[in-house]
């Protein structure tokens, strides 16, 4: 045989061998295999709406140029997602969302990864359905599957030693399980496990993906990808996100934040909120949550004949702050952190009309500024209490908007002296409709929400069922915190009968109960013990 003809014979040989080897050869998953249109189709940084299979397959699109493997996992069931992501994660695919009758969505999504081989996590009919494509697929109702995956997610792990970490039914319990199995490279498990979930650190800079505690498969659904591209998928809480005060500590280090997900109405705003929104005195971003109370110094700069708080001059905030720190101490027996608050009356009842005709002395901005200044700097709330006279509270309080686009003022209407057009103070006790009272609640609120501010105080004064007709039909709308403040005064059985007269019956309303305290005119004055010891709880106290 001629030199040429040994060549070419040896090379067929190394041919052959090659191919049947590569035929013969169990295949590994590779994100790097060249599928069809191999480039992101999508901004991975974006907001993106819809439910898990959308936001499946948005984030795939934007993370993953192609793979030609992926996971799947049932739509439907947050644990066979939790298992999914982790696996996902462990192999560096893209997670896809689906159900058994697989959406359009998901099949374009694979031929543009060039996925040719599916791992399956759920149930008989999915994997059906993607029947042909199937590499490998796991029942969670069959225990010897469950086990099987649990041994394959094990066995992929760098330190087999650790202990593994539970994945419970509850989606948002199931969320953080494997956020945290995914972030520390630890097996899961089906149950309990024996490690609780904690959150992981933000890379500074690095995306934050944020969805609902009510839509965890949406943030189980977005796992491989974060896992890949260093994100950080977090959960706020579903019925207010503003409660997650996590969230907005690992956001202050994060790149762009993205909303993943359906939001409902309020779930959008009040994440916004979370995100962005200045600190309240006493931090967070809901005037009582973390839990707090707030106690008052009462009474206008101008005159100390209207309260404490007016005995220390028109420039007195550092002095009235000096005595603050004596009030309030004790209202914190109950493990309630306490805020000092200056309650500011800004427009007082007139015995004379004044040049407006409305029996009340309207402060001067300008006036009370370097109150609201000195208060934002020292970690004082500031409530701004008006006396209207014969005009209304929308009124008065669109005066004070400048002030009150202050995130730490609050706002507080008192009907004892709000007047009909032919009475005049001192005469009666004045009072005020429910529709007055809500149209200024709703105004106050549009003022939070389109400017992103915290939430607000919103008090309303009472010691007369007379002074708010219609108190049932009060809506305080989640931008503000309602509170009803019990003004009676005198002694002190007769300030509890009014306490137990006026709270009575109003368990589940929308607001909660303030207590002020007389230092003159109460015989004695409450001590915090006794104020603490009244029922409902005192959110509230007020010294005048």
């Amino acid at each position: 045989m001629g030199r040429f003809l040994r060549t070419v014979v040896l090379f067929a040989l190394i041919v052959g061998v090659g191919f049947a080897a590569f035929l013969l050869y169990d295949r590994t998953f590779s994100t790097g295999s060249a599928g069809a249109g191999c480039e992101p189709v999508a901004a991975v940084s974006g907001d993106v709406s819809g439910d898990a299979v959308a936001v499946s397959v948005a984030r795939s699109a934007a993370v993953f140029p192609c793979a030609s493997a992926a996971v799947v996992a049932d739509a439907d069931d947050p644990i066979a997602l939790a298992f999914g992501a982790r696996l996902a994660a462990q192999e560096a695919l893209p997670l896809l969302a689906s159900g058994p009758e697989v959406p359009a969505a998901i099949r374009a999504e694979l031929d543009r990864l060039g996925a040719d081989d599916l791992l399956v996590v759920g149930s008989s009919d999915l994997a059906g359905a993607l029947a042909g494509d199937v590499a490998e697929s796991w029942n969670l109702r069959l225990a010897d599957e469950v086990a099987d995956l649990e041994a394959r997610i094990l066995a992929g792990v760098s330190d087999p030693d650790r202990p593994p970490i539970g994945i419970p039914a509850d989606p948002a319990a199931a969320f953080a399980a494997v956020r945290t199995a995914i972030a520390e490279d630890r097996p899961v498990v089906l149950g309990p496990g024996t490690a609780g979930a904690q959150k992981p650190p933000l890379q500074p800079e690095a995306p934050m993906w944020v969805a609902t505690t009510d839509r965890a498969d949406v943030a189980m659904a977005s796992l491989a990808a974060a896992d890949a591209t260093g994100a950080l998928v977090a959960l706020v809480d579903g019925d207010d996100p503003r409660r997650s005060l996590d969230v907005r500590e690992a956001a202050t280090d994060a790149g762009i934040v993205s909303l993943i997900g359906d939001f409902g109405d309020d779930q959008g705003w009040q994440t916004r909120t979370l995100l962005t929104a200045a600190e309240l005195p006493g931090g967070g971003v809901l005037v009582f949550e973390p839990g707090r109370r707030y106690v008052a110094a009462y009474g206008n700069p101008n005159t100390p004949r209207l309260g404490v708080l007016g005995e220390q001059g028109p420039e007195g905030w550092a002095e009235t702050a000096e005595r603050l720190a004596e009030m309030v101490q004790g209202y914190d027996a109950d493990g309630l952190p306490v805020v000092p608050t200056f309650e500011i009356i800004a427009t007082v009842a007139a015995g004379d009309p004044g040049p407006d005709g409305d029996y009340s002395a309207e402060m001067r901005i300008e006036t009370l500024q370097g109150w609201v200044d000195y208060a934002r700097e020292n970690d004082i709330y500031v409530v701004l209490d008006l006396q209207p006279g014969r005009t209304d509270f929308l009124s008065q309080a669109r005066r004070y908007e400048s002030l009150l686009l202050e995130p730490h003022v609050g706002l507080a209407l008192d009907p004892e002296w709000r007047l009909a057009p032919d009475e005049v103070h001192l005469e009666q006790v004045g009072s005020v409709g429910i529709a007055e009272v809500n149209a200024t609640a709703n105004w106050l609120a549009d003022l939070v929400r389109e400017n992103g501010l915290p939430q607000k105080l919103f008090i309303v004064h009472q010691f007369l069922f007379s002074m708010i007709e219609g108190r049932e039909d009060i809506v305080i709308p989640p931008e503000l915190a309602g509170l009803i403040q019990m003004d009676g005064q005198g002694p002190l059985e007769s300030k509890y009968d009014t306490w137990a007269a006026l709270t009575e019956g109003t368990e589940g309303a929308p607001y909660r109960w303030g207590w002020k305290n007389f230092y003159d005119e109460d015989s004695p004055t409450a001590t915090p013990e006794q104020v603490l010891a009244v029922e409902p709880t005192v959110w509230f106290v007020s010294y005048q």
